[in-house]
């Protein structure tokens, strides 16, 4: 076997050998998970976790902590970690004692690291790699075509990831350096969405697994991109329910009515409704907390089929934005006044119409309002 610069190995059949298993490897260890791992981490393992904390210079304490924030397995004292790992454990420990972050928030950027990335690396096996490594020619194997290709893509999605982090964090802080004040920063007023396939507990007993998660895989898609166009931001997805804010009322009730409209004209997906609530929410980690998002959540249980229903001060709020009127009435009397002036009337987005008082369950009783479109048939023209 010839080795070229890039570390990879041809035969003469001209298939491409991954590099052998680390020294150090455990004899009970999958061979091609070691050399992908190999692969992946761009070093070898050399350090046991007392030896790697020893070399950034941590105590083996906070190593811990921080190494279970990111999500890692315990490993006993295995040699299993590299030259990154210290890197990692020096750097965060360097922020702390610079004071330029807290020890507590440290372990924070820690956790939310490795969650969002867990999940990613998650999809990215599941579903982008698995497929990609079904071998093209009988007698080949798995290990055959894995490695050559992540070999390929290791490096064009590490600078994908990087670029679209940096998108997110410039939006992030431009949010954030309009805010008002500290306070604003961490206890924001935003409006919260729920949107929620119905029926979904029944279609789970009816449906094949692969159908069932290529319906979610659409719903979720198809949520994540009419929030992200109409300038939202998607907090979560629960399978059958996703959860956006928006930091105005107009923005979240046009996402609202698009996703109604777009799950509507889509004969595969079941009926939609949507909960849209307006108040102070506490962002932690890049979720949303508190009476706000309850009451969204809430809302969603009780709208019905194909609509949106919005809590009192969402609706207080588009009122005084005038992306509604406060009733039909007051519309036709503004209409005619500007008629008679010969001015042109108000021109409004949307429709409010106040539905029965009702109590719900640990936030008393609510006003609910049906939020629709001006114009006929309550649709967009």
């Amino acid at each position: 076997m010839t080795v070229d610069d890039t570390g990879s190995g041809a035969d003469g059949d001209g298939r491409v050998d991954p590099e052998p298993a680390p020294d150090s490897a455990d004899p009970g260890e999958d061979p091609l998970a070691l050399r992908l791992e190999g692969l992946i981490l761009g070093a070898e393992r050399r350090y046991t976790p007392f030896q790697a904390a020893r070399s950034a210079g941590v105590s083996m304490e906070l190593a811990s902590r921080f190494w279970r924030a990111m999500g890692f397995a315990d490993i006993g004292q295995a040699k299993a970690l590299t030259e990154a790992d210290v890197l990692a454990l020096r750097r965060l420990a360097g922020l702390v004692e610079a004071g330029l972050l807290s020890e507590a928030m440290a372990v924070q950027v820690a956790r939310s690291t490795g969650q969002t990335t867990a999940r990613l690396a998650e999809w990215q096996i599941d579903s982008f790699l698995e497929g990609l490594t079904e071998p093209p020619e009988p007698g080949m194997t798995r290990t055959e075509v894995t490695y050559p290709i992540v070999e390929l893509l290791l490096p064009e999605l590490q600078e994908f990831l990087v670029y679209v982090w940096r998108r997110q964090l410039a939006a992030s802080a431009g949010r954030v350096i309009q805010a008002g004040d500290d306070e604003e920063m961490v206890d924001r007023r935003l409006a919260v969405g729920f949107a929620d396939l119905v029926g979904f507990t029944r279609l789970t007993r009816r449906m094949e697994e692969e159908e069932l998660g290529e319906l979610v895989e659409a719903f979720e898609t198809t949520s994540a991109d009419l929030v992200a166009a109409r300038g939202g931001r998607l907090v979560k997805t629960l399978g059958d329910e996703v959860l956006y804010a928006a930091d105005d009322a107009g923005t979240a009730a046009e996402i609202a009515l698009l996703l109604v409209e777009t799950m509507a004209n889509d004969e595969t997906m079941p009926e939609l409704r949507v909960g849209i609530a307006f108040g102070t929410v506490t962002t932690r980690m890049g979720d949303v907390f508190g009476t706000t998002v309850n009451l969204a959540s809430r809302l969603t249980s009780i709208a019905p089929k194909d609509a949106v229903l919005v809590d009192s001060a969402f609706a207080e709020e588009l009122i005084r934005t005038g992306d509604a009127p406060a009733s039909e009435s007051a519309a036709a009397e503004e209409a005619a006044a500007a008629e008679k002036e010969g001015e042109e009337p108000p021109v409004y987005r949307f429709a409010l119409q106040p539905m029965w008082q009702r109590p719900v369950r640990g936030l008393g009783v609510v006003e609910p309002w049906l939020l629709t479109r001006r114009g006929e048939g309550g649709r967009e023209s």
